[in-house]
């Protein structure tokens, strides 16, 4: 009933940027929360970096001064800028959403996307 559909993924050289980005469709009354998370091969998955509908953030150390989310309300859409890239940074990274649901129920639940590839490599 919701659709998270991640875009912006690609392959960088060490110290570059890339924008990703995340839209939400479907059956929505609202979104209470966005966020970024990553897994790498072998790894679990992360989060990276989370914003609320009123605007707060939170980001994980390892990417605090580097990495910047941002959202558009009207187009429920999320953005992780992300910036002076590093090896480690390669990971699958997923989008999710923390949804009110349009049904009579207005019940609440989190959805993921698919994924999009960030490689970091010279």
């Amino acid at each position: 009933q919701v659709q998270l559909v991640e875009s912006g993924g690609g392959l960088v050289q060490p110290g570059g940027s890339l924008r990703l980005s995340c839209v939400a469709s479907g059956s929505i009354f609202s979104i209470f929360a966005m966020g970024w998370y990553r897994q790498a091969p072998g790894k679990q998955r992360e989060l990276v970096a989370a914003i609320m509908k009123g605007g707060s953030t939170n980001v994980v150390d390892s990417v605090a001064g580097r990495f910047t989310i941002s959202r558009d309300n009207a187009k429920n859409t999320v953005y992780l800028q992300m910036n002076s890239l590093k090896p480690e940074d390669t990971a699958v990274y997923y989008c999710n959403a923390g949804v009110v649901l349009a049904t009579p129920g207005h019940s609440q639940e989190f959805f993921w996307g698919q994924g999009t590839q960030v490689t970091v490599s010279s």
